[in-house]
């Protein structure tokens, strides 16, 4: 986008803002907006950190590709935060770095590929430690698996891209591998990450409440239970958003637009791991497809 439409959307953005901070909500869609997100997270984000109470104006994200598009870009230029970013994609990560207004913002950058083996220590290096403002995972692959690695930060807000089309009643995961490529596993590119419950499990053990998701049902939004009163969690925040959104792709990459149960059936014999008995089943076995 130009400057000019950059500016009136941050006016526009920052009027919306003022207007709803400080409201009692019934669910986050209330409060989206896009700026730089991918659908209304900006506006989440937005919302959350004026009901928070946050210390460290810090970020950490993961899987930004080259961040025109990205959950923190909006907080990093309206609110300017601190943050760091990662990707897997060395030509992703050097396109950021050209980007010219890069110097205005307090803003770290790397190129790498997320293990378990590798998360805390890349977390360390960059200096980025303990309690900080927020942590956004969305590596369409190994997403559960790292945040449960995780030792070394602790966020107050925290954001999980989950897949929708495992529905809310069961705990998930694809079984970790170490290389986990969403398209090479399967080219439907449906089969990756974790379950909405897989997630909210994780977070009642970890003193999170849960906030709700986006609209579009891909992103799920945490806040650390010493952080924000109990009153602030969304009424309907646990109100499960099927995704609409239609992504898969055929053997030659091209768009199929499946829908509904129709993106389940098309990975049904490929394999999830059960969180709470730790057993693998085929997802047409889970789903009695």
């Amino acid at each position: 986008m130009d400057s000019f439409q950059e500016r009136s959307l941050f006016l526009n953005a920052k009027c919306f803002i003022n207007a709803v901070c400080d409201k009692k909500i019934k669910s986050l869609e209330e409060v989206e907006f896009q700026v730089y997100s991918q659908f209304g997270e900006d506006g989440i984000i937005q919302w959350l950190i004026h009901n928070v109470e946050i210390e460290e104006k810090t970020f950490i994200e993961f899987g930004v590709e080259d961040y025109t598009e990205a959950n923190t870009r909006f907080l990093l230029m309206n609110n300017n935060w601190s943050g760091f970013v990662m990707d897997g994609s060395e030509d992703n990560i050097m396109q950021l770095q050209k980007w010219p207004n890069l110097w205005k913002y307090d803003l770290l950058s790397k190129a790498e590929f997320i293990t378990k083996d590798n998360i805390n220590q890349l977390l360390r290096d960059s200096g980025f430690q303990g309690d900080i403002g927020i942590l956004s995972i969305d590596l369409d692959g190994n997403d559960y698996w790292i945040l449960n690695t995780i030792d070394c930060v602790r966020s107050r807000i925290l954001i999980c891209e989950y897949n929708s089309i495992f529905g809310n009643e069961k705990a998930v995961s694809v079984p970790y591998d170490e290389s986990f490529d969403r398209t090479k596993k399967h080219y439907s590119n449906l089969y990756w990450g974790a379950s909405i419950k897989a997630y909210c499990d994780w977070a009642d053990k970890n003193g999170y409440y849960y906030m709700g998701s986006n609209s579009a049902g891909n992103n799920a939004f945490f806040v650390r239970k010493d952080c924000i009163s109990s009153d602030k969690v969304p009424i309907n925040a646990n109100v499960f958003v099927p995704s609409k959104y239609r992504e898969s792709r055929d053997q030659e990459g091209n768009l199929t637009y499946l829908r509904g149960s129709e993106r389940l059936k098309c990975i049904r014999e490929m394999e999830l791991l059960d969180l709470k008995t730790n057993q693998k089943n085929s997802i047409g076995n889970i789903y009695k497809l």
